[in-house]
């Protein structure tokens, strides 16, 4: 008996050793495992990802979806908002379905979810990439509460023609910046991937590819760029979103190179899954896959079906297409059963690596909802992206920064008090009430000192605001002037022909010129407003553009020095639509504008200067900086080596300041023509009154490399300009060669 026993303690314990040693199942077995399981249907319904109809009502407003999700023929959903809609959702999905697949929830969470943050265009202007990151992190940690597994974020599409509406999304006009910014963005929202906690979603990177330079700045319109400057100015932060380890990109409305990019097999197999080795899975933009019947490439749906899911898109936002018509597909053997089980593997990886198997309502959580929604901790770090996101213009006089006492101010214009549209486009689940206003903000600074007027709205023809406008700049030392573009102006589907403010926002600036006082202009836009014609009736112009929920103290922040402005155009601010496209990094002709021309034969216009208005990278402190003492580690670049560039900056000023210290290079001579000068490198410092500091870059081959005449990537040898100082247009320079 006693023998039996020690053989059984022995057999216990060798299988308790034996069950520890066993490894987990990897997310891969586990899909190989769920793969052949699944039906057909079931395989197809995980392409399948619908809309919403509830209004926030919950499902019961939408029971036509109830069959299909107990069916297991769903797999994703968007624009369902709230824990509590989101666990009735998936309780539908887990709970009724035979294989209990849980569903993606998504939404386009751009620049916060309740929290709003600056809009991407301004974020991208404090060139912080620490700040952006944790701004996109807490917009994860909310949607994450409500339920949300993936936002469609971040836009990562180069824009270079204000036209667009959609550059208020974007990094501006730099493929170096944007793709500095798409790293942050993506480290925001997935952290390191693992999501072992609940503050973080899956990213999506968009519009794969080119969508920023659709023709005439038209919103959906075509593209026609080449395939070297499709990989030089547009891939790249894309690129640079894949190498951060987002989980998925979405597929662009436009066409390129004649073909829609939803059903384009050049960029989603051959440049995303083959050159850059994409694991993650590529979603529609919305029916875009029904509307490549417009673009004249398909005869039908199912003909669209073929051709998108064929080429490498994954899902289908709106199931316009994939739920009728794959199944069909597979079935007559001209979708392979192979590239069908890739799409959904890549898919249901994604709810594994979300924990969404072991827990399908993880995120779902109203008491978290509730604790951190609108968090003080969230409020402070949008406060303080947005007044670093602030761009000042001029400051003529120093008119900048104002007294907190002894100042009477006069507060005018359609964006001072306007709760809704100082959020900006695609502000997810704002709610206006929790708007802090510039006027509400300047208000509690200046009391009864502070004199608020209208003036005029953003639109209308109408000017009956405008005598109490003129009265309360009469009465007032100083006039802050709040213009700019309303909510729906800017974003999605708001292209302009012109870049003027809109309205009687001109006339009201005028009016208010007249009063004689010093006049301090506020641009609070989704994009670049003109100018040129205009500047000589402000003493001062900051651009806070949509600067979000805590925008108000942010701009009172910066206005009376409480914080000194450190922002940095991310675009070239144009002098006129005529000037557009207009970014730095162009190239020359050759007839280039000559530094002191003498005769007309060169390329230029004439009824304006080539150049911008104001230069990307530029922004005005209410300090001063000094750049000198430029040197390189070497004057020549070994093939594998590293050259080091430094240059002195101090701060000639009488306050603390922050300066963004950018790096420039040009190509002298390449196989193809190069740019004139490209940012290959930035810091953000601060340096005290007086201070000075060494600041240094690393430059390497790679830093140097393009596509070369015969389309292969790399450098060449030859000689190389640099170029420091505080924006593109930076003149303290020195030479180096590559060997």
């Amino acid at each position: 008996m006693r023998f039996l026993r020690s053989v059984s303690v022995l057999l216990l314990g060798s299988l308790f050793v034996a069950l520890r040693a066993a490894p987990a199942p990897s997310v891969d077995d586990r899909v190989r495992d769920l793969l052949s399981r699944m039906t057909l249907e079931e395989k197809v319904g995980q392409l399948v990802q619908y809309s919403s109809r509830e209004d926030m009502t919950g499902p019961a407003s939408d029971s036509s979806l109830t069959p299909q999700l107990e069916k297991g023929e769903v797999g994703s959903m968007l624009n369902v908002v709230g824990a509590e809609q989101t666990r009735k959702w998936q309780q539908i999905a887990v709970e009724h379905s035979r294989l209990r697949i849980p569903l993606l929830f998504a939404l386009d969470v751009i620049h916060g979810y309740r929290t709003i943050f600056p809009i991407p265009l301004a974020s991208a202007s404090s060139w912080d990439m620490a700040r952006i990151e944790q701004a996109e992190h807490i917009a994860a940690t909310e949607a994450a509460a409500a339920g949300i597994h993936w936002t469609f974020a971040p836009m990562v599409d180069i824009a270079r023609d204000p036209r667009w509406g959609r550059i208020a999304e974007s990094a501006g006009e730099d493929t170096f910046l944007g793709s500095a910014v798409a790293r942050a963005r993506v480290r925001g929202f997935q952290g390191d991937g693992t999501f072992a906690g609940t503050d973080r979603v899956l990213a999506c990177a968009k519009h794969f590819a080119a969508y920023g330079a659709a023709q005439a700045g038209r919103d959906y319109f075509t593209t026609d760029v080449t395939e070297r400057q499709l990989r030089e100015v547009y891939l790249p932060p894309f690129r640079a979103a894949k190498d951060e380890g987002v989980a998925a990109f979405m597929a662009a409305f436009n066409d390129l190179d004649g073909t829609p990019c939803s059903a384009n097999p050049f960029l989603l197999d051959q440049v995303l899954r083959r050159e850059w080795g994409f694991k993650g899975f590529v979603v529609s933009d919305w029916a875009s896959v029904t509307e490549m019947r417009a673009h004249g490439n398909v005869t039908d749906v199912r003909d669209a079906a073929l051709k998108s899911f064929n080429a490498g898109l994954d899902m289908d936002m709106e199931n316009g297409a994939f739920g009728p018509h794959v199944a069909d597909l597979v079935r007559e053997g001209k979708v392979s059963m192979a590239r069908l089980d890739q799409a959904v593997s890549a898919i249901l990886a994604a709810k594994f690596r979300l924990g969404l198997f072991e827990d399908p309502y993880r995120f779902s959580d109203p008491a978290r909802q509730e604790k951190l929604l609108l968090h003080p901790d969230h409020l402070q770090a949008a406060r303080d992206l947005a007044r670093r996101s602030c761009v000042l213009l001029k400051n003529q006089g120093d008119v900048l920064p104002l007294k907190t006492s002894g100042l009477k101010i006069a507060l005018v214009g359609p964006l001072a008090d306007a709760p809704l549209d100082q959020v900006g486009t695609w502000h997810a689940q704002v709610d206006r009430k929790d708007t802090v206003t510039v006027r509400t903000a300047l208000q509690k600074l200046y009391g009864d000192n502070l004199r608020y007027a209208l003036g005029c709205d953003t639109r209308s023809d109408d000017r009956s605001g405008f005598a109490a406008a003129r009265a309360a700049a009469d009465a007032s030392d100083v006039v802050i002037v709040a213009l700019g573009e309303d909510v729906f102006q800017s974003g999605e589907c708001t292209s302009r022909t012109s870049l003027d403010f809109s309205g009687q926002q001109i006339a009201l600036l005028e009016e208010l010129h007249h009063a004689g006082k010093p006049v301090v202009l506020l641009v609070m836009a989704g994009r670049p407003q003109l100018l040129d014609k205009i500047e000589g009736l402000a003493d001062a112009i900051l651009v806070p553009w949509h600067p979000g929920t805590m925008g108000g103290p942010a701009i009172a922040d910066v206005l009376t020095g409480a914080y000194n402005p450190s922002g940095k155009l991310p675009l070239s601010w144009p002098r006129s639509v005529g000037q557009i496209p207009l970014f730095y990094a162009h190239k020359n002709s050759g007839r280039p504008e000559p530094k002191d021309p003498k005769d007309p034969y060169f390329s230029h216009y004439i009824d304006s200067p080539n150049t911008p208005q104001y230069p990307f990278g530029y922004g005005l402190s209410y300090t001063s900086f000094a750049y000198d003492q430029l040197r390189l580690s070497t004057p020549a670049l070994p093939a594998n080596g590293t050259i080091t560039v430094t240059a002195r900056v101090r701060n000639t000023g009488q306050r603390a300041g922050e300066e963004v210290v950018q790096l420039y290079v040009r190509d002298r001579v390449g196989s193809v023509t190069r740019p004139v000068r490209e940012l290959k490198g930035f810091q953000k410092i601060e340096l005290a009154a007086g201070e000075a500091r060494d600041v240094s870059f690393q430059l390497t081959s790679a830093d140097l490399s393009f596509w070369r005449r015969d389309m292969t990537y790399g450098a060449e040898p030859g000689d190389f300009d640099v170029f420091v100082g505080a924006d593109s247009t930076a003149t303290l320079t020195a030479s180096f060669k590559l060997e």
